[in-house]
């Protein structure tokens, strides 16, 4: 068994707080309603709609009706309009960080810079130059290529970082030219419906609608007759059904969904530099970042240094709940996460010649904590280095040989990150472009900028996001081709 400490439960105390939803440009109540959690105390505190198929199908007449005004209008309009959804987040951050952090456990500084940070990346996206582009003039014909938007987009965001995954749908579907009907992860929907209450007089009434509810609203969602496209950020499981359901009336798919990325540290390394970077990508948000580092490979020349100079870094880490100024890490969002990532802690102390370095201890009875930790000692098929924990465990191997590294590296099913950590640039370079992985990096992991596409490989996802590809995935390629007189 795991190191548990228990604590006391809290009362229970059920406030009647519903946030409404962003419909046709009015806020509308829900006719049901979700419980929502908070994680650092683990009892509900809040309600949210459960939309019903009726208010679902509301929103998305009312995008559909608002699309063909809303294509029409100039991309420099449509641009000054996610601009000012941008300058609505920002006069509104410390109040939507404050449910963000109610509902999803992050410190509340963390909360409040995600929502800054939303607006960054919305201003950032609609800077983008998507304009076409000409084939030829041969004086016989001109021959470009123009993007079209696609429609109604039905986006489905998750429960890690709600607000800037919401907000990047909604920068994207926008700026192409289309409308939107987006659903939060039921686990976190007030700050996102509070970002809708935020901006509904600054949008055309339908160009976007937020709708919260659990798994039957999203089916609905994948499988509307009116929705042209599915931009879904979240789990493997999930997005093949997404993919599955899509497939009905062959619309349009994205999908972002996890990893397990891993890290190549070289022994050349800068010990403390790489031990500061690495601990930073691998703990942010509780560990709960799709490509933050999930498996760390260390030289077995600098393995001892390497785990000190980490463990140091890891017990400098202060958990607690978001609201308290001296927290460093929040809890893990919710109870089913909580209790995988606590069985996967259990299953590392039954492991014979596995070690836990520092943490992992499982904190009950109040919120769903965890200390960080680091384990040492495992195989590679140990289902803590096999599959993604997105939980605050850091699995650390040794190896000898370069090579058997890179191997190790990309024998898995995800395919979204990875990093090299050396001195010599050349050399990381060289072997960061041989994983198996949508976006790399040297000398760092996690944040990339908004011009540069993300998504993943293999299992890890499906198209892109971001970046000039990622907004050109909510447009259909049209070639025109007319004769010169």
């Amino acid at each position: 068994m795991s190191d548990t400490i228990e604590a006391p439960a809290p009362a229970l105390d059920v406030p009647a707080i519903a946030s409404g939803m962003l419909i046709d440009g009015a806020i509308v109540a829900g006719e049901a309603f979700i419980e929502v959690v908070n994680p650092a105390t683990g009892l509900p505190f809040a309600l949210a709609p459960d939309a019903t198929r009726a208010q679902l199908d509301r929103a998305v007449a009312a995008a559909r009706r608002a699309f063909p005004a809303w294509a029409a209008t100039p991309i420099e309009e449509r641009r000054a309009t996610v601009q000012r959804i941008a300058a609505r987040l920002r006069e509104h951050a410390d109040a939507i960080g404050a449910l963000l952090t109610a509902e999803q456990g992050k410190p509340l500084r963390d909360a409040i810079g995600e929502t800054r940070r939303a607006a960054d990346h919305m201003e950032a996206l609609v800077a983008l130059d998507i304009s076409g582009q000409l084939l030829r003039d041969d004086g016989k014909e001109r021959v470009w290529i123009r993007h079209r938007p696609l429609g109604v987009v039905g986006g489905i965001t998750p429960w890690n970082v709600p607000v800037i995954l919401a907000m990047v749908k909604v920068a994207q579907a926008l700026y192409t030219g289309n409308t939107l009907v987006l659903k939060p992860s039921p686990f976190t929907p007030l700050s996102t419906l509070a970002v809708g209450q935020a901006i509904a007089d600054v949008v055309p009434a339908g160009v976007v609608n937020f709708v919260s509810g659990g798994n039957d609203l999203g089916a609905w969602i994948t499988g509307h007759p009116d929705i042209a496209k599915i931009s879904f950020t979240g789990s493997v499981a999930t997005g093949r059904r997404v993919m599955e359901s899509a497939a009905g009336t062959f619309k349009r798919v994205t999908l972002e969904l996890g990893g397990n990325d891993p890290a190549i540290v070289l022994p050349d390394v800068d010990i403390d530099a790489a031990a500061e970077g690495i601990v930073r990508s691998t703990f942010a948000n509780c560990g709960q970042v799709c490509m933050a580092i999930k498996r760390v490979y260390l030289h077995s020349a600098i393995r001892d240094a390497m785990i000190a100079a980490m463990a140091e870094k890891v017990r400098a880490i202060r958990i607690g709940p978001g609201d308290d100024p001296a927290s460093t890490m929040g809890p893990i969002q919710n109870r089913m996460q909580f209790e995988k990532v606590a069985a996967l802690i259990d299953a590392v102390r039954n492991t014979p010649g596995a070690e836990i370095v520092t943490g992992g201890t499982v904190h009950r009875g109040g919120g769903y904590f965890i200390e960080p930790a680091i384990v040492t000692g495992l195989s590679d098929d140990s289902p803590l280095v096999r599959d993604e924990q997105f939980g605050p465990v850091m699995p650390v191997m040794v190896y000898d040989d370069i090579e058997d590294a890179i191997a190790r590296a990309n024998a898995t099913e995800f395919g979204l990150g990875g990093s090299v950590w050396t001195r010599d640039v050349a050399a990381g370079q060289a072997i960061a472009e041989r994983i198996e992985a949508g976006s790399v990096w040297v000398n760092r992991h996690l944040g990339n900028a908004k011009d540069v596409p993300f998504g993943g490989a293999k299992y890890s996802g499906y198209g892109r996001e971001q970046g000039v590809a990622g907004m050109l995935s909510y447009t259909e390629m049209q070639a025109v081709a007319v004769p010169v007189a």
